[in-house]
């Protein structure tokens, strides 16, 4: 389920349940596991609600709507721990549910890392409280997702005759909320929204055809860009990359499109996440303190940014979030450490149980006019990618090779469209040769980032 969003919903917000009703179901298993003989225990209860409508060539394809509600309950005997869930919010479930959560930690091994965590780590109930404005419910029907999906397609569609087909477009309005407490004293939950709006459209005929797409993605519906905006943006993403061309094998300059220079931003974040810094399985190992970018190069966190995807008054265990610099001038300042991850390297929790929230990555280089036009200048002669394919990163070793698209660039333009490329690199190196970052900063999820340049990478062609 989604953490983030306003303190309380409404009773009149689309959900079955009411916060006062969670909150007891929580007092409840709560009780129970205590009385059953837990010496540690956490329960949090959640429900979703949301309506998903997809259209293609003017025609409705899918409606869906979707209800969902969960209990989960965790508790520890000693050092060992049981977790069991149910939708059943009857007394006799929960009872079945916290027995079943006891029954599964008097089984388990002792884990010396497990355990909730730390109080002096938990939110306060005031922190718990902070409304971060996350919560706007959409009222949106069925008729109404699916003509604003149709509008969405019909720009694309009317952008150019060469325009000749869609893929579909899509209208999505979702909401949730859950209250969460544990046997340590935290207490704290809140309600969710996320709506968004979407088309991918195809260009040309016969052996020269191509897709692309966009979206737009917001908390509050009254953000989203109008679906014509959307519609006529993704069509002028797919006409541009009409007559692709392979290109021969070298080793140039590369530019990442911001919303793909985020994926490598979140390269960082896995490799200095606790799950892969205790598995030693991070080509990032023991990065603390250490340059891994040029010193140029800075990374803030600010879980407290009104609206945003990544806000949070406390992560998944109920440990407070708050503002810090992750790299300063290119220095690992801090990894990205729940309570159980940093029990097993020595440390304490960082209150990211759920991951990273509001990372903006930064230039100490960036001026404001470093437009994408600029950032091409920079390039000169190089490869300019809009699309990556496929999985290809180790995490172990930092090895990067990924299939790609996106434009050829002689002296600071786009020279052509090119496809059917494989760019190749290490990360632990290709961090290291960042050159600049744009002013064409973009946010996908909870990261914030322009365009990036590479100074070097293999580009395998022909």
């Amino acid at each position: 389920m989604p953490r983030t969003s306003s303190p309380t919903a409404p009773a009149d917000a689309g959900f079955a349940y009411s916060q006062d009703q969670f909150r007891q179901l929580v007092e409840d298993a709560l009780k129970l596991a205590k009385k059953v003989g837990a010496t540690d225990a956490v329960a949090e209860v959640s429900e979703g609600a949301g309506l998903s409508v997809s259209t293609r060539l003017g025609e409705i394809e899918n409606v869906e709507r979707n209800r969902d509600k969960s209990i989960g309950v965790t508790v520890y005997v000693g050092q060992r721990r049981g977790n069991a869930s149910t939708s059943d919010f009857s007394r006799e479930a929960l009872e079945r549910t916290v027995r079943a959560a006891y029954d599964i930690a008097r089984y388990t091994a002792e884990d010396p890392a497990a355990g909730l965590p730390d109080e002096q780590d938990l939110a306060t109930p005031k922190e718990a409280a902070r409304d971060l404005d996350l919560f706007h419910p959409w009222a949106v029907t069925a008729e109404e997702a699916a003509e604003l999906a149709r509008r969405c397609e019909q720009a694309a569609l009317s952008t150019d005759r060469r325009i000749t087909n869609s893929e579909g477009a899509g209208v999505s309005a979702q909401q949730s909320h859950f209250y969460s407490g544990n046997s340590r004293g935290f207490r704290g939950g809140y309600a969710s929204s996320r709506h968004s709006i979407s088309v991918a459209p195809i260009a040309g005929r016969g052996n020269d055809m191509q897709r692309d797409a966009w979206y737009s993605s917001m908390r509050d519906a009254a953000d989203l860009a109008s679906p014509e905006a959307v519609g006529r943006y993704a069509a002028e993403r797919a006409l541009s990359r009409l007559k692709s061309r392979k290109i021969a094998t070298c080793e140039v300059p590369v530019l990442f499109e911001s919303t793909l220079a985020a994926g490598l931003f979140g390269a960082y974040v896995q490799a200095t996440s606790g799950g892969a810094l205790y598995r030693r399985a991070t080509f990032l190992l023991d990065s603390l303190g250490q340059q891994v970018f040029p010193d140029h190069i800075d990374i803030v966190e600010d879980p407290h940014i009104p609206k945003a995807k990544g806000s949070a008054p406390f992560d998944d265990e109920g440990v407070r979030t708050q503002a810090r610099t992750v790299v300063d001038a290119g220095v690992t300042q801090g990894y990205f450490l729940s309570s159980y991850s940093a029990r097993k390297l020595g440390m304490r929790t960082t209150g990211h149980a759920g991951g990273s929230q509001n990372l903006t990555f930064t230039s100490r280089l960036t001026q404001p006019g470093d437009d994408l036009e600029a950032m091409l200048r920079k390039l000169g002669r190089g490869l300019f990618v809009i699309e990556l394919i496929g999985q290809g990163v180790n995490y172990v070793t930092g090895d990067y090779s990924r299939g790609a698209a996106g434009f050829w660039v002689e002296n600071g333009r786009i020279a052509y469209p090119v496809q059917e490329i494989t760019i190749a690199g290490n990360l632990r190196q290709m961090f290291k040769d960042i050159v600049a970052v744009g002013a064409d900063a973009y946010t996908m999820g909870t990261k914030t980032i322009g365009s990036v340049l590479v100074e070097r990478m293999k580009v395998a062609g022909h």
